[in-house]
């Protein structure tokens, strides 16, 4: 494998930044800080830039197999590494859905063939797989994945004994997607009496509410907390569930962990107006009062990881009325950049922005040797502009649906080179696909 010398970059790492150099040789990183006088194949001058860890997305649809005319697990791990996402965790709610070991490997098999970043994929639970489930190895499975509000395929998980059966028996990471189900139909129904087929986007928070997602995360906080079950609850998009998670603790001790996804801190239910189907997504963009409680919730702990349920769907599919139009927004490729947002703000700092989107999962999942800048770990390095400017424009849009909502947006900041486990994978604008992405490794007892 080729070594690369990073020269004169400030280094983001462990809350601090040290200027210095980085050497990655045999795809792990030798030595880092200082001036490094060693011979490498490849020198990267990094004056003026941040030397990052990759980004790792621990949720993620890619949609391969079986949905790709939206996406697949060529075009989308490309977007990713382009916006510095390195690793990714994807989710079971394919066609067909994760829901036997056999099938898991399939998707595993055709990342190795195809997917330039690091990988992982969750095994998916429903009402009637727990055999399956429990033979789930958790050294090279990120997790279980229960769907507590309805989905793709057979993967609603709503029967109490199921549920009481998962967080008994499951010694792994359960990840939950958390709206209630039958509050949601219960809206639905109301709304459609009210509008007919023809609702307005901006209602879509109402149906799926606040109500919703609270008592679904709360039955899940007690399920986990009853069974001592690692939990970690996906895309909090409410104030309200805010009250059910620590931050009296660190992450490392934590039991109970969440995430917020950027779709949530960027945009609020006033966005509808605009970008109507666009940031329909599930749990859905809610009131302004909610994203301007997300990130303080953030920045005190309560809300522990970065992500952001990238879930594309073509353009023709998000133009049908409401109950027509899928629910997702593709993000994997900006994320970064809507972070430097709040960054340029002064909102939080780039430290943080790394514990969050590079640290943070790294601890949650017990990835082995990812998510630091740290010698012997695997190189998964991004090297960022904070100040150059760019516009999302459809030629620069690396997503296989091809649109974004933030399309002829500027951003300040850009994602100059990304390296996958010791190969440089994207810089400035070109690809360089000679080498996959890996399999993820986790250290569990």
């Amino acid at each position: 494998m080729s070594s690369i010398l990073i020269k004169n970059g400030a280094i983001v790492d462990r809350g601090a930044i040290r200027h210095g150099d980085l050497l990655i040789r045999n795809g792990r990183i030798e030595r880092i800080g200082g001036i490094i006088d060693s011979p490498a194949d490849q020198e990267i001058v990094a004056e003026g830039r941040f030397v990052m860890p990759g980004i790792i997305d621990d949720q993620v649809h890619f949609r391969d197999p079986g949905l790709t005319h939206k996406a697949d697990l060529y075009t989308e791990p490309r977007a990713a590494v382009a916006g510095g996402v390195t690793s990714f965790m994807e989710m079971p709610n394919t066609k067909p859905p994760a829901l036997t070991q056999a099938l898991l490997e399939e998707k595993y098999a055709a990342a190795a063939q195809k997917s330039l970043a690091n990988y992982s994929f969750f095994m998916g639970a429903s009402n009637d797989n727990l055999d399956e489930v429990l033979r789930t190895n958790g050294r090279d499975v990120c997790g279980v994945k229960a769907f507590m509000g309805s989905s793709t395929g057979n993967m609603l998980v709503d029967a109490p004994a199921t549920l009481e059966a998962l967080f008994s028996n499951v010694p792994l990471l359960i990840a939950t997607h958390c709206e209630d189900e039958a509050t949601v139909r219960r809206n639905e129904a109301l709304w459609r009496e009210r509008y007919g087929e023809d609702v307005p986007m901006s209602e879509h928070p109402h149906i799926r509410s606040v109500e919703a997602c609270l008592l679904s995360s709360s039955f899940a906080v007690e399920l986990a907390r009853k069974h001592n079950t690692r939990l970690h609850i996906l895309h909090i998009s409410t104030e309200e569930e805010l009250a059910l998670l620590r931050n009296d603790i660190p992450l490392e001790q934590k039991r109970i962990t969440s995430e917020v996804c950027v779709h949530h801190l960027y945009f609020n239910s006033d966005d509808y107006a605009r970008f109507g189907s666009q940031i329909k997504c599930n749990p859905a963009v809610k009131a302004p009062r909610h994203q301007q409680a997300l990130l303080p919730a953030l920045l005190d702990n309560r809300l522990d990881i970065i992500a952001t349920d990238h879930a594309p769907h073509t353009w023709e599919e998000k133009q049908y009325s409401y109950f027509g139009a899928p629910s997702g927004v593709p993000l994997v490729q900006h994320s970064l950049n809507i972070m430097l947002e709040f960054y340029h703000q002064g909102r939080i700092s780039m430290e943080r922005i790394v514990e969050k989107m590079c640290h943070a999962p790294a601890q949650c999942f017990q990835i082995e040797q990812r998510g630091f800048l740290q010698e012997g770990y695997w190189a998964d390095v991004v090297i960022l502009d904070p100040d150059r400017e760019w516009t999302v424009t459809p030629d620069n849009i690396y997503y296989k649906c091809g649109w974004s909502p933030l399309l002829g947006h500027t951003f300040r900041g850009m994602v100059e080179a990304s390296i996958v486990s010791g190969h440089l994978a994207y810089q400035n604008g070109r690809f360089f696909e000679g080498k996959k992405g890996g399999r993820m490794l986790f250290e569990r007892e």
